[in-house]
């Protein structure tokens, strides 16, 4: 199977590549100053910038602007006022061949990539807590909040889901896919930064691209990937929260105690690289190119997935025809499609950055040694991954929303005993690892369903900013109650994180419940129709 050229379809390949270039070398320039702190433990608070670390800053910032600028499809504004009348079901009925199959592949590595990035959080928080002497858990009597990192970071991938979102839908896909992992390699300096000022900026600007690419990643599976196989092989890809969470854990365990938490950081640039060399392998998504009037790409792409373009007398897009705006989330039918995904997000923002993100260090207030509460938590998030399978079956082959209230309500219910058992869990390890695996394996198969079912409620031309809609709503969840801890209201023990996720997540349930269309091997044009009740259009079209 040919790749696809990476400069297909967009403005200028070489602005790109020199940005690109750009970008690794400023980061390069930015590991001197790491390394010679070895002999002092990693440890770099306090120092000044030196003049290749500044060089370096210069590169990035040229360099991003320069892959921005590369990205942008000559063709977009003309793009958008064509209507092109095709047979999309064409899509739904390929068989899966091997472009499918290196899509997913892709796709998994990319979306285990994504997931490390706030998943790293939790591990950094102990070593830049002392380091710096910020003020956790861990040290009371510090000044500075040491809640105000995450924060800024969550904060990032809120505004990132929503531009991305806006992205996605205005330039296409995959364009906004690498923008994010150019974010992911220019934010991986982190690890060098030597003050906590200079981190929090870096984490805000990681954050917008996490935010932005899981929601963009799951909408191009969505619209390629036929009806009869996508529910369950999204979920199954989803599945790769809980991997990165392993991998997560196991590289702060391995690496922390000798490199310091700065590498946890620096880990991002060779995987961002990795994630652009694999864009090869990830065309523009077939949907998105026929909605826009770009046909010739669209037939060129469906061919390699055993798909044609069948021409009809009227499009099958016609159904999905309107306003393409934010404002039409918000307004029927789709307003309730987005109140199941904004509860549903709530939750998952409350469970992961309210319990999971102060779990590392909650555990050593505990009495935890640093090393066993990191391998608890690997060991919990390992014994939960298998059950993937099952919730990708359940999901593809029972039915996508009771899938959906079952994970949810579950998770709820871990929580709650967790509110129970309140520090005491401590003092029983088996009682400890049955509650985790829930939280720190269970979460993770939520955000799986829902990045699926997000990418299944809504029409092509508002798919992506749906996604990105619940995507943006389950960080702002963590805003809240990261701010809150910053702020000092919300003390982040075991029983309080417990319960202000577990209420949330009990609620989206019941939401989804009422709410929530069936879209288990469903062509994604014929769930728009539902909510329009319009089945007898598309049946036409």
């Amino acid at each position: 199977m040919k790749p696809t050229a990476i400069g297909a379809g967009f403005g200028n390949r070489g602005a790109f590549w020199a940005g690109v270039a750009a970008v690794i070398t400023g980061v390069i320039l930015h590991l001197p100053m790491y390394l010679q702190a070895s002999d002092m433990g990693y440890r770099l608070a306090g120092m000044p910038l030196d003049a290749p670390m500044l060089l370096g800053m210069v590169l990035i910032v040229g360099g991003l602007a320069a892959t921005v600028w590369g990205l942008i499809p000559r063709d977009h504004p003309d793009a958008l006022a064509s209507d092109v009348h095709i047979r999309v079901r064409a899509l739904d009925e390929a068989p899966i061949n091997k472009a499918h199959v290196a899509l997913m592949l892709v796709m998994a590595a990319a979306v285990t990539i994504d997931v490390m990035k706030p998943a790293t959080l939790s591990f950094v928080l102990p070593g830049m807590t002392r380091e710096y002497g910020l003020r956790s858990p861990l040290h009371p009597t510090g000044s500075i909040p040491a809640a105000l990192l995450p924060l800024a970071g969550i904060t990032g991938t809120v505004l990132g889901s929503f531009l991305w979102g806006w992205l996605g839908d205005r330039i296409g896909r995959r364009p906004s896919i690498l923008m994010a992992a150019m974010a992911f390699i220019a934010t991986s300096i982190c690890g060098s930064m030597p003050s906590f000022a200079l981190n929090m900026v870096m984490c805000f600007v990681m954050g917008l691209g996490v935010g932005g690419m899981l929601p963009i990643m799951f909408t191009m599976m969505a619209e390629t990937i036929p009806a009869r196989h996508r529910g369950w092989l999204l979920v199954l890809i989803g599945g790769d929260v809980a991997g990165a969470y392993i991998i997560t854990s196991w590289l702060a365990a391995a690496l922390v105690p000798s490199l310091s938490w700065r590498i946890l950081w620096l880990i991002g640039f060779p995987t961002g690289v990795l994630l652009i060399l694999l864009s090869r392998w990830i065309p523009e998504s077939p949907r998105f190119l026929l909605a826009h009037g770009r046909t010739d790409e669209a037939a060129a792409i469906m061919k390699r997935y055993g798909a044609v373009i069948v021409p009809e007398p009227r499009s099958q897009l016609a159904v999905e025809s309107g306003g393409s705006g934010m404002g039409d989330l918000l307004r029927p039918p789709f307003l309730r499609a987005t109140v199941v995904v904004v509860l549903l997000g709530l939750g998952i923002g409350l469970v992961s950055f309210g319990f999971q993100l102060w779990i590392p260090s909650n555990l050593q207030k505990l009495g935890l040694p640093e090393g066993e509460a990191n391998r608890l938590l690997r060991n919990s998030a390992i014994i939960g991954f298998p059950l993937n399978f099952l919730v990708a079956w359940l999901y593809g082959f029972w039915s996508s929303k009771k899938t959906l209230i079952l994970v949810t309500a579950l998770t709820a219910l871990s929580l709650f005993g967790f509110v129970l058992a309140g520090s005491s869990v401590a003092t029983n390890r088996f009682l400890l690892y049955a509650l985790l695996v829930m939280p720190i394996w269970g979460v993770s198969s939520v955000i799986a369903v829902l990045s699926a079912y997000s990418t299944e409620i809504f029409p092509t031309r508002l798919r992506s900013r749906g996604s990105g809609v619940a995507a943006g709503f389950s960080k702002a969840g963590g805003v809240v109650i990261i701010a809150l801890v910053a702020l000092a209201v919300a003390p982040p023990s075991i029983a309080d994180t417990a319960l202000i996720g577990a209420l949330p997540m009990a609620l989206a349930a019941v939401a989804v419940a009422l709410f929530g269309p069936e879209t288990r091997k469903r062509q994604l044009e014929e769930i728009t129709a539902e909510q329009l009740g319009a089945r007898e259009t598309l049946s036409r079209a």
